[in-house]
C-alpha cells in the first residue's frame, strides 16, 4: 500500500452523505450500492447509462442532475480519459466533497512506462490525477483482477468450455474479490481517516493463472485445462471470435502490464480498510461450482 497526503476538503460532509456510484449497473458498482444500502449509512443512487439514475461519459447534459445534491462520489472513470477532469470539476462545483476512485493494482507503476501501449489504464490514470487535484477528500483504491472476473464475464465462456487461453505465462496475480472492494469503498465513502490514502486492494496470496484453472477445475470437478498463448496468438484468437478491436487492445494492453510483473505484489488495503483478512480464490471457487457456475 503506498500512502500520500491530500489538501485540505473544502466543507464538512454530512451526517448522512448522499452518494453517487458511477458504473452502478456495473461488477464493484452494484455491490458499492448495496452494501451502502444494506448498512443504511448513506443515501445512495446507483447511476449508469441503464441505470436508476441515467448517466453516461459522453453526454454531458447527465451529469448534473446526476451529481444534483450529491456529497460524495464512487468514481468509476471510463477508458477514454478526455471527460474525466472537466467532470470531477464539475461535481466540486456542485457540492461533491469526498471522492473514492477506483483504480487499478500496479497502476503507479506501469503509467508511463509505455509498457501497455495507449489501450490500458489511461481513465484510471486520470481519474487518480483528477481526484488528487479536485480539492476535495480524496482515497484511491486499486484492486487486483477480480475473482469475479471467472464467474461473470470476461472468463466465464471459457471456462464452461474446458479451456482458458492466456498471453500470461507464470507471473502470478493476487486476485480480489469483488466484494471485498466494494466494502472497502463503502466504508472510505462514509467513515474518516481515509483522506489522501491510498489502497492496494488484493487476495491473501498470488497464483498464476494456470494454478487459478486449476482451483476453479478442482472446485469444479470437472477436467478445465489452461493454455498458454502469445500476445499475437491471442489477439488473433480473440478477433476471431468476433471481439471488437477495441476491447481486444485493451484485453492487450492490460496483460502486457500484467507480465510485466507491475501487479503481482500483495496489498494490504483489505486488512487496513476492513479489520480483516480478504476472500481467498478457493473458498470463493467452492461456493461458486456449488451454485452450477461452471458446469
Amino acid at each position: 500500500m503506498t500512502t500520500t497526503t491530500s489538501r485540505t476538503a473544502r466543507g464538512t460532509r454530512p451526517a448522512t452523505p448522499d452518494v453517487l456510484v458511477l458504473g452502478g449497473t456495473g461488477k464493484t458498482g452494484r455491490r458499492v450500492v448495496r452494501r451502502l444500502r444494506d448498512t443504511g449509512t448513506a443515501r445512495v443512487r446507483a447511476a449508469s447509462r441503464s441505470g436508476e439514475v441515467t448517466f453516461d461519459w459522453t453526454v454531458r447534459e447527465t451529469w448534473e442532475p446526476a451529481l444534483k445534491g450529491a456529497s460524495a462520489v464512487y468514481l468509476v472513470a471510463p477508458e477514454d480519459p478526455v471527460a474525466v477532469g472537466e467532470f470531477v470539476a464539475d461535481a466540486v462545483r456542485a457540492g461533491v466533497r469526498r471522492f473514492v476512485a477506483l483504480s487499478g493494482h500496479g497502476t503507479e507503476a506501469a503509467a508511463g512506462t509505455g509498457v501497455a501501449g495507449d489501450a490500458f489504464g489511461q481513465g484510471m490514470v486520470a481519474g487518480e490525477t483528477a481526484v488528487r487535484g479536485s480539492g476535495a477528500e480524496w482515497t484511491i483504491i486499486r484492486p487486483s483482477n477480480f475473482f469475479q472476473n471467472f464467474d461473470e464475464d470476461l472468463w466465464l465462456a471459457p471456462l464452461r468450455a474446458g479451456r482458458l487461453a492466456l498471453p500470461i505465462g507464470a507471473v502470478p496475480e493476487p486476485f480480489v474479490d469483488a466484494q471485498d472492494v466494494a466494502e472497502v469503498a463503502a466504508a472510505v465513502l462514509t467513515g474518516d481517516g481515509h483522506a489522501g490514502r491510498t489502497y492496494e486492494l488484493t487476495g491473501p496470496r498470488a497464483l498464476t493463472f494456470a494454478g487459478s484453472t486449476e482451483t476453479i477445475a478442482r472446485a469444479a470437478g470437472r477436467p478445465i485445462r489452461y493454455e498458454e498463448l502469445t500476445p499475437q496468438a491471442y489477439r488473433a484468437e480473440l478477433l476471431g471470435q468476433g471481439w471488437p478491436k477495441a476491447v481486444v487492445d485493451l484485453l492487450g494492453g492490460m496483460f502486457a502490464v500484467h507480465r510485466a510483473g507491475h501487479t503481482t505484489a500483495l496489498g494490504d488495503g483489505v486488512q487496513q480498510v476492513l479489520g480483516r483478512e480478504p476472500g481467498d480464490l478457493a473458498v470463493w471457487a467452492r461456493r461458486v461450482a456449488a451454485e452450477g457456475t461452471w458446469a
